[in-house]
């Protein structure tokens, strides 16, 4: 926000403030002056057609704030034609500017005024302009403030060229130079004088120096508070120079880059509070502005609902092989889950360029419990699939169509992992007499498998791997599929505990004593065998508790070197090496027993991880389920 000056208060008044509190002294009163306030508009050429729709807006936004007026900086149309086109476009312009609840008032630019075309009169598009917008240049008065309005495309004197990127057609003519002289000494009593261009020359290069003769009346004036210019369709501040505050207006539906916002590239219009000896000017995004009448208890609600309610939904993701080929298509399907209707656009994308999409996205307005499905094929052109494999991830962007009001939901999206299609085989062999495990460093790395491609029946199951761990921490997850439900391993300070949900409570066999040692490689197996839980360590069984009944289910990735949190993301981390990880139907161990090494999968096998090698950033399971964890983090693999 720009100001000069500084807000006025007036002094204390015991009959302005009422209050049966004592303390009353302590409050400051605002001065009673005679503030206004006045909106000005930025260009609106040069812009996609539909730029007309962000003036509609700003017009919109500035009836919620109802200024005394609005004035515009030029280039009201896109002309540079004949003028059948020239009369739709003002048409157009007019219209739409005419459903402001206060007068406005134009500025003439190049734009409304330079012709292209045959027919080309020696005044080009000036009477026109002058018929349907106004005069050239002018002055009006509004409560003791003059607002002026210059005009900064006038002919060369000699040549009759029209070029605003030429100095010498820079000039500005002894008529309007004689009209300026008078209105400032018809204004010299005014509070405040306003000026209004279209070509901000004070910024000179091929605007040339004759603005300089303009500046130095308005210095002379003595009460000229800001000027305002346009054409370079960004906002820049050009400081206060003997008095004067110079600022350059962007678009509101021009041609705009966009290159950032916050420094000025953006489609916005100022607002200007004027008050004795000073005025605050500060800049609204166009759209920025809200009605609160429109944001009803019911509006408020519904979009509450809708933003926890309304979700994507993968029905279908493609597989892939070792070799990157990709078959079957994404699908992803979204329902409206409320009354009012919405408005929905799906699409995708990938951090990953070799990902190629066949269709690019959807948009749809949804009804009442109304769902549409995206459906598009995803390729992987390039041979082979590495650890840098980034997945596609699906974009739901939705609004709210409320009664004359329309809300749009934050973002959100939905990775689709692709499953992979691949065996030990597709692994290079290792070295003889090699076995590698997998090293997590206890901050980021872990596996996760979603719950969707893990098939583990109800009734009896084992749980089982080898551990070396570099430390424990106060709680620390080894293989997790929790919050609530499901079953986890925990190694907690080095005690050893294994937990299963049933019957809505967990069912916990727990060491209650630090048993585990730092760099030396465990065994820990967990067994439920429907009657009890039990956990064995190196073979040996070290706590039970009884429990029956089903295992509670939820939809959460079963995580292997972490526990998972409500959200699916890894918690508690594990530091140290895991190996043979197994996890089977059935009650695999009954007494003490000795833990393979290297155990093989069998028919009750459901997950079986021997960490022989990496297929692009999965890491493969030997158990035939095809049930292959994605790596989280930058795990490694280390010879045992």
């Amino acid at each position: 926000m720009w100001t000069l000056g500084s807000a006025q208060v007036s002094a204390q008044d015991p009959d302005r403030l009422q209050t049966d509190r004592p303390g009353r002294e302590l409050l400051d009163l605002p001065a009673e002056d005679e503030a206004f306030t006045f909106a000005v508009f930025g260009d609106r050429t040069g812009g996609p057609a539909d730029g007309v729709k962000i003036l509609a807006q700003a017009v919109a936004d500035v009836n919620l704030v109802q200024p005394d007026l609005v004035m515009t900086v030029g280039d009201l149309v896109n002309g540079y034609n004949t003028r059948p086109e020239w009369m739709v476009q003002m048409t157009e312009f007019t219209g739409i500017m005419d459903r402001l609840l206060c007068p406005w008032y134009p500025v003439a630019g190049n734009h409304d005024v330079y012709w292209r075309g045959a027919g080309r009169p020696e005044r080009e598009h000036e009477a026109d302009y002058e018929t349907h917008f106004g005069p050239l240049w002018y002055a009006l008065r509004h409560k003791d403030c003059w607002f002026l309005s210059l005009y900064t495309d006038e002919a060369n004197p000699k040549t009759g060229e029209r070029n605003f990127s030429k100095p010498e057609c820079q000039r500005m003519s002894p008529e309007q130079m004689a009209f300026l002289d008078q209105t400032l000494k018809r204004a010299s009593d005014a509070r405040h004088v306003f000026v209004f261009l279209h070509h901000p020359r004070w910024l000179g290069g091929n605007y040339g120096d004759d603005w300089e003769k303009v500046h130095q009346r308005l210095v002379a004036a003595g009460n000229v508070t800001a000027v305002f210019g346009g054409h370079i369709h960004r906002m820049v501040h050009s400081g206060v120079r003997d008095g004067i505050e110079y600022m350059t207006l962007a678009t509101v539906g021009g041609g705009q880059s966009g290159i950032s916002p916050e420094a000025g590239y953006l489609h916005h219009w100022n607002l200007v509070t004027v008050r004795e000896g000073h005025i605050a000017v500060s800049t609204f995004p166009v759209g920025a502005a809200i009605d609160p009448r429109q944001i009803t208890e019911e509006v408020s609600n519904q979009v509450r609902a809708l933003s926890s309610g309304l979700q994507l939904k993968v029905i279908s993701s493609p597989k892939i092989d070792a070799q990157g080929a990709v078959d079957g298509e994404i699908v992803v399907e979204v329902t409206n889950p409320q009354s009012t209707p919405i408005e929905v656009q799906i699409g995708l994308e990938s951090a990953d360029s070799r990902w190629l999409f066949m269709r690019g996205h959807h948009h749809e307005r949804l009804e009442e419990g109304q769902k549409t499905q995206f459906r598009a094929l995803a390729l992987h052109p390039r041979a082979g699939i590495d650890e840098s494999l980034r997945f596609p991830v699906a974009q739901l962007q939705a609004d709210y169509l409320g009664e004359n009001v329309r809300i749009s939901l934050p973002a959100r999206s939905i990775e689709i992992a692709p499953r992979l299609e691949a065996t030990p085989e597709d692994l290079p062999p290792l070295p003889p007499g090699w076995d590698l495990s997998m090293d997590f460093n206890g901050t980021t790395d872990a596996l996760l498998l979603a719950s969707d491609y893990l098939e583990l029946p109800d009734g009896p199951f084992t749980l089982e791997a080898w551990l070396n761990a570099k430390s424990f921490g106060e709680r620390t997850g080894l293989i997790c599929k929790t919050e609530g439900s499901e079953f986890g391993m925990f190694v907690n300070g080095g005690k050893p505990s294994f937990i299963v949900h049933l019957n809505g409570a967990y069912v916990s066999a727990v060491v209650d004593t630090p048993v585990l040692e730092v760099g030396r490689w465990h065994h820990l197996a967990g067994v439920f065998d429907g009657k009890e839980v039990r956990l064995y360590l190196d073979g040996q069984l070290v706590a039970t508790a009884p429990g029956t009944g089903k295992r509670t289910r939820n939809a959460l990735p079963l995580i292997i070197g972490a526990d998972v949190d409500s959200k699916g993301d890894t918690t508690s981390p594990f530091h140290g090496s895991l190996d043979a990880v197994h996890l089977s139907s059935g009650a695999r161990y009954a007494g003490a027993f000795d833990p393979i090494a290297r155990p093989e999968a069998d028919d009750t096998s459901r997950l079986l991880l021997q960490f022989d090698g990496l297929v692009g950033p999965w890491s493969l399971d030997s158990s035939g389920q095809g049930s292959h964890p994605r790596i989280q983090g930058q795990p490694d693999l280390t010879r045992r």
